[in-house]
């Protein structure tokens, strides 16, 4: 099924589209971001493997770009090289699913639910590649994706060979995996899922509000195509499925993780919460592991006083849901960033957290 990428590629990049001094805001979510020196992008593994290789061999900076969704880049732009990953290949067999990593990803989950397959239903409408899924352990709605991927393969840039990493070796938690904690190191070419055939129902409904919207109860299986309608039908509601005309959509989804807190840091912030708010009022808690509670980046933002269309700027906090930053149009990076600092040092003063960014930064930082 999968056709190993050659060990010496081809060095020549005559066929690959190359542009210089090229914007990028047009390929990020945010519509954010100065130029790059080098823009090139790449259609096959091959291309892609030879583009990293002449980075690497000339000391280039490198960036790679999939569906800019998760992308903050600096109003400076890049001084280097941007590499857009465009690949392309749907390969189904039986179960199992291959997609090269520039396929687009809330496309590929239509056509798995479409062939009658569980398991990535509930990550409907998630814009951005393929490829950019097992770095984040893309999840929502009750599923993540380290869940059905199989195996990565990926360029690793220091032994300069094509790699399958299986997915115990992936080192997956929430919002995490190796090829975030290591970005320098693996380029993701091709993702391998296992999914699974359930008659045409979907794997069982985790999430407590996707049941509720469904009529059903958590661990209920639905048809496939009504878990599919009924996730892009909420992420619309919260400005969570991209729409040119929408500037609630452009932006990057969560722009911020849900804590993970330690049972010492949820009592704290538990109390700060009832010195805050009031005795009887409840942040949201959810089991994270042994010893860790997880608790809600939206409600802190709106608790702290961010609440929906927060902003008077042209970067402000989307009308739909709290936990979005978005460009109303005429924004730039250092607006978008400005209102996250405020966000953040809000959060910190009312309740002892401090949020982390989910998007990756390119030449800024919070």
């Amino acid at each position: 099924m999968h056709t190993r990428a050659p060990t010496h590629p081809s060095r020549t990049l005559e066929p690959v589209q190359e542009r210089h001094d090229a914007p990028l805001a047009p390929l990020t979510t945010f519509r954010l971001g100065g130029p790059a020196t080098r823009l090139i992008t790449a259609t096959t593994d091959a291309e892609v493997i030879a583009a990293v290789r002449e980075a690497d061999d000339t000391g280039t900076p490198l960036l790679l770009i999939g569906g800019g969704s998760n992308l903050v880049i600096g109003d400076k732009g890049f001084a280097g090289t941007a590499l857009v990953i465009a690949t392309k290949g749907f390969d189904l067999d039986g179960t199992c699913l291959e997609l090269a990593a520039g396929e687009v990803w809330t496309d590929a989950v239509a056509r798995t639910v479409e062939a009658g397959l569980a398991g990535v239903e509930c990550l409907a409408g998630i814009p951005g590649s393929a490829g950019a899924t097992p770095i984040q352990n893309v999840g929502a709605y009750g599923q993540e994706v380290s869940s059905t991927i199989t195996e990565v393969i990926a360029y690793d840039r220091h032994t300069r060979e094509t790699v399958t990493v299986p997915n115990a070796d992936c080192a997956f938690s929430y919002r995490h995996s190796r090829f975030k904690a290591d970005p320098e190191r693996y380029v993701v070419l091709r993702v391998r899922f296992e999914l699974e055939d359930a008659d045409g129902l979907s794997g069982p409904i985790k999430y407590a509000e996707t049941a509720r919207a469904l009529g059903v109860e958590p661990g209920d299986r639905v048809p496939l195509a009504a878990a599919r309608e009924t996730v892009l039908k909420l992420r619309s509601g919260k400005g969570m499925v991209l729409d040119p005309e929408d500037h609630d959509t452009w932006s990057a989804g969560s722009f911020f993780t849900n804590p993970i807190l330690t049972d010492a840091q949820f009592a704290a912030f538990h109390a700060r919460v009832q010195e805050r708010l009031g005795d009887g009022v409840e942040p949201p808690a959810y089991p994270a592991g042994e010893g860790h509670t997880k608790t809600s980046a939206a409600w802190l933002i709106d608790k702290a006083g961010f609440t929906k269309g927060y902003g008077t700027g042209p970067a402000r906090i989307s009308t739909k849901h709290t936990l979005a930053l978005t460009n109303r149009g005429e924004a730039t990076t250092e607006d978008l960033l400005a209102l996250a600092r405020e966000v953040v040092a809000g959060v910190r003063e009312s309740f002892g957290i401090t949020l982390v960014n989910e998007p990756v930064t390119v030449g800024v930082s919070l």
